[in-house]
């Protein structure tokens, strides 16, 4: 297959449309007789609705419905079953499966207790605020620590254990024994969660901020007892969501439910202070990690145990071990998980689930032990690298790990590191250098995609899978073009909408891996079919093998003969040639993994306690690059958000309410344009054919591992301080 179109940087082919505005999203669908609501949010974390008194609000102008437990249609819960890959397109998955309104009790902070529907936005907020209740309030739980004092930790799963961990501890020549911590993080993506609904001869339409059409369109069937096909759920555009709008959530189905209610259609969009409520964020963890080596350096003892936080109505698992059971050779290891409920809703997947606060406890370990033994933390780290999976006894599907640590090493000038603490200066400020390992998990789950090549000679692509803002849109075009030869101008591609053939979630670094094959089998498909016309009795390739006529910029071609797609299909007044296909999951036979690594320079100056990150050198191997443009995005973005991870964010509670503190884009601080360091990403770009015919790997997630341990293992370079628990602050470096 040529690479003249797979592996070229493009620009994104939804680009105009989001620039001028013509991009819609969940709330931009402003249907007639519309009405709009708002909700009434629990001021306490633990107790019971006693009454709501609402005759204020309903006697407001503008005001159809204000709905509670009292009043609220009786709905189902969605089953809790296990997901595999295997079913992905048949899930039906939530992380709350309490329903909205469901009783009187209050499980959290922020969660609803009450919906006022009205005319106008406007109306229904200020209704909103006139819904008195009143509740019977119990003592809650604030915090892990008070979680695992008075709860205890029950287990979470997906652990790992082989060898004898403790035995080879005991008998170690150095060992190393600490704790790290990570606060409460929230996704704050720019487009907050909204869902416009309305229902239509028993039929249920719903615009939605989504990930995941089929599974949102699947959840509402069973919630509303509905078959599928009567639910539509369409999501065409999403202003991102970093693993927040996976699963649906109870606004969603409030909106759906409110607007079979009034018979209207219903907007419901969560203020920005509910994003931090009732939408899911990364859980709190506290991790405990205990290494030890030979004589030699060589790890011959890995024990990590990972804590989280998850609510009261569900049990969230941080997997935080997920990466530490494999990227380092070790004979001896133990990984476990468990979490401890407390009054704050259910945590979800945030970009790299497990693995961001994962591999800043190990690659802040590994560092720490690194120094202990006297050995320079890259060199270390290659001593100790795992050539196979150990904890699958698999071989990897690729792994260029060792050429990734020696280029991004090499281009950040590592050498020149002295290892001394503080000892490398530059004027006022001291510098220190930093590195960490960064992984993911590549997969490949089933996807399924229509190609229809048209009389126009245009070709139109659907596929129920999203475009959360990472270029899918483009990646498809480009696979389409590679295969026909048509310039973009003449594709069209539609996703995200479940009246498409149906498509996986846009979550786990696996939308590129999964979506080419399905586009790739559907387009040849597609061909075949318009090749059996062309040759047909009286076709214009009439008498040629079907099989063997070449496909050229948008003709069939035997020999001296060129056909363009659309003289074919006029030819023999045919409006279409349609093809269809779907992919496989990926299992067995590998372990399927990208790789790569951060170095990163931190600059400290004491004399006015500034902190910050000067300099990021990445190399990430994920397999084949399908679009260099794209991808490069996509990693700095990651670094990005790993900074934030490092440096800036944790969602602060109040410890007597429970509730968020700071749930504002003032409060909640995010890196801006002045945080930013210098991005330096290389992307190695070895095909992983093991994987797909394209040999591509996810990239989403891969950039935000490791970053924070980077940046705390520069930190103790510069100031010999050892952050232990996330954010590093000034306050921290200056109380230590």
């Amino acid at each position: 297959m040529s690479q003249s179109i797979i592996g070229t940087p493009y620009k994104r082919i939804d680009g105009r449309l989001k620039v001028t505005g013509a991009a819609r999203y969940a709330a931009d669908h402003p249907l007639p007789g519309m009405a709009y609501a708002y909700g009434v949010y629990s001021t306490i974390a633990n107790g019971r609705v006693v009454a709501i008194d609402d005759t204020r609000a309903r006697a407001m102008p503008g005001v159809v419905a204000v709905l509670h437990h009292g009043n609220f249609p009786a709905l189902h819960r969605t089953p809790d079953v296990a997901m595999t890959f295997k079913d992905i397109l048949s899930a039906a998955k939530v992380d709350e499966r309490r329903l909205p309104f469901e009783d009187d009790k209050v499980a959290y902070p922020g969660q609803f207790v009450a919906l006022v529907v009205a005319d106008t936005f406007e109306q229904a907020r200020a209704a909103a605020l006139q819904v008195k209740v009143d509740y019977a309030e119990s003592p809650a739980i604030t915090n892990l620590k008070d979680a695992l004092k008075q709860k205890g930790a029950r287990e979470g799963g997906r652990g790992h254990s082989r060898g004898d961990p403790e035995a080879a501890w005991q008998t170690a020549a150095s060992r190393l024994d600490q704790t790290y911590n990570t606060p409460v993080e929230t996704h704050s993506p720019m487009e907050m969660h909204a869902t416009t609904a309305y229902w239509r001869d028993g039929k249920l339409y719903v615009y939605e901020g989504t990930q995941g059409v089929v599974n949102h369109r699947n959840v509402l069937a069973n919630v509303f007892d509905l078959p599928p096909d009567r639910v539509e759920v369409h999501a065409p555009f999403i202003g991102s969501g970093f693993g927040s709008k996976l699963w649906p959530w109870p606004h969603s189905i409030a909106a759906c439910a409110a607007a079979k209610v009034v018979k209207r259609p219903v907007q419901l969009m969560l203020p920005r202070a509910q994003m931090f409520t009732t939408a899911g964020h990364r859980p709190e963890t506290l991790q405990r990690v205990r290494l030890a080596t030979d004589g030699n350096g060589k790890l011959v003892s890995i024990r990590h145990e990972s804590f989280n936080s998850t609510s009261t109505t569900d049990a969230y698992t941080e997997a935080c071990g997920g990466v530490t059971r494999s990227l380092y050779s070790c004979a001896n290891v133990l990984v476990n998980h468990k979490n401890s409920p407390l009054n704050r809703g259910t945590p979800t997947s945030m970009r790299a689930p497990g693995a961001a606060p994962g591999l800043f406890a190990l690659e802040s370990a590994i560092d720490e032990l690194a120094l202990l033994r006297g050995i320079d933390p890259l060199a270390f780290r290659k001593l100790n690298l795992a050539t196979r999976d150990e904890s699958l006894n698999l071989e990897w599907s690729s792994n260029h790990l060792p050429e990734a640590i020696d280029t991004a090493a090499q281009r950040f000038g590592w050498h020149a590191r002295n290892a001394a603490v503080g000892s490398m200066r530059d004027g006022d400020e001291v510098i220190g250098y930093g590195m960490g390992a960064c992984n993911w998990e590549a997969f490949q789950v089933p996807t399924d995609a229509r190609v229809i090549i048209r009389s126009d000679g245009t070709v139109l692509v659907q596929c129920g899978q999203q475009d959360i803002g990472t270029g899918t849109y483009t990646v498809v075009a480009q696979t389409v073009a590679q295969l026909t030869g048509l310039p973009f101008e003449r594709i069209e591609v539609q996703l995200g909408s479940s009246t498409f053939p149906p498509g996986a979630l846009a979550g786990g670094s696996w939308a590129t891996a999964s979506i080419l094959p399905a586009i790739a089998g559907a387009t040849r498909a597609a061909l075949t079919k318009l090749r059996e016309y062309a040759v047909m009795s009286g076709g214009l390739l009439s008498g040629s093998d079907a099989a063997s006529l070449a496909v050229d910029c948008g003709h069939l071609v035997n020999g001296d003969q060129r056909v363009s797609f659309a003289a074919v299909l006029r030819h023999q007044r045919i409006a279409r040639a349609e093809g269809n296909f779907q992919s496989g999951a990926k299992g067995g036979d590998f372990s399927y993994r990208s790789f790569g690594a951060h170095f990163v320079e931190v600059r400290w100056d004491p004399g006015i306690s500034r902190l910050r990150v000067a300099r990021v050198v990445s190399a990430i191997d994920v397999g084949k690059v399908v679009n260099p443009l794209a991808a490069r995005n996509q990693v700095e973005g990651a670094i990005i958000m790993g900074l934030g991870m490092a440096l800036f964010e944790a969602s602060e509670n109040d410890q007597r309410s429970g509730l968020p503190v700071n749930n504002n884009y003032a409060e909640y601080v995010v890196p801006v344009q002045g945080d930013l360091p210098d991005i330096d990403v290389t992307l190695l770009d070895y095909p992983d054919y093991n994987l797909s015919e394209f040999g591509a790997r996810g990239i989403g997630e891969i950039g935000v591992t490791g970053l924070a341990a980077a940046v705390a293992n520069g930190v103790y370079h510069a100031t010999g301080k050892r952050i232990r628990s996330l954010p590093i602050t000034k306050e921290k470096l200056m109380t230590l």
